[in-house]
């Protein structure tokens, strides 16, 4: 059984985990098809209202102190090798590190930054949106899953 601050630490990583995915699944299932109802003009200011929201100290804690600590737990279950729930730990780390933290590294973000160079109300903003909503809401379809899955292995660890 894991016990002690192995415990706690995981019990921390199933709540970023599972925050995160919940973050994730309503842009998914909700956000992005309000935005791309709306006008391109007004989706793309939207978005990128959002985008500068993200990253203001509440949600960066998450999404960046979910990501080191699925790091410090997959160390940790390295150097400890418990004979209980090694395989779920690492998954669950791998997961979220390379689904959700690294797609949204190499995927969501460039696409943010390219959104973010346009002006919302030109012909330019406008043939990109559908684009930037077709393929963004992909990617963080992978993010919602990857992070839902990493919180369900950290719990199935602890069972």
């Amino acid at each position: 059984m894991i016990d002690g601050p192995y415990f706690v630490l995981i019990v921390i990583g199933v709540v970023g985990t599972g925050l995160v995915a919940g973050v994730f699944c309503a842009f998914s299932t909700f956000v992005m098809r309000g935005l791309a109802a709306l006008p391109p003009a007004q989706g793309v200011a939207a978005m990128k209202a959002i985008n500068v929201t993200a990253l203001m100290p509440a949600f960066m804690l998450v999404f960046i102190g979910s990501a080191v600590l699925c790091a410090v737990i997959a160390v940790v279950t390295f150097v400890l090798w418990p004979d209980e729930g090694t395989v779920e730990l690492l998954l669950g780390s791998g997961l979220f590190l390379f689904g959700s933290f690294g797609v949204t590294m190499v995927a969501n973000v460039p696409r943010n930054d390219a959104l973010l160079k346009l002006d919302a109300g030109t012909p330019e903003a406008a043939a990109y949106w559908s684009t930037y909503v077709r393929e963004w809401t992909a990617w963080n379809h992978v993010r919602t899953v990857a992070s839902a899955a990493a919180t369900v292995s950290y719990v199935l660890a602890l069972s």
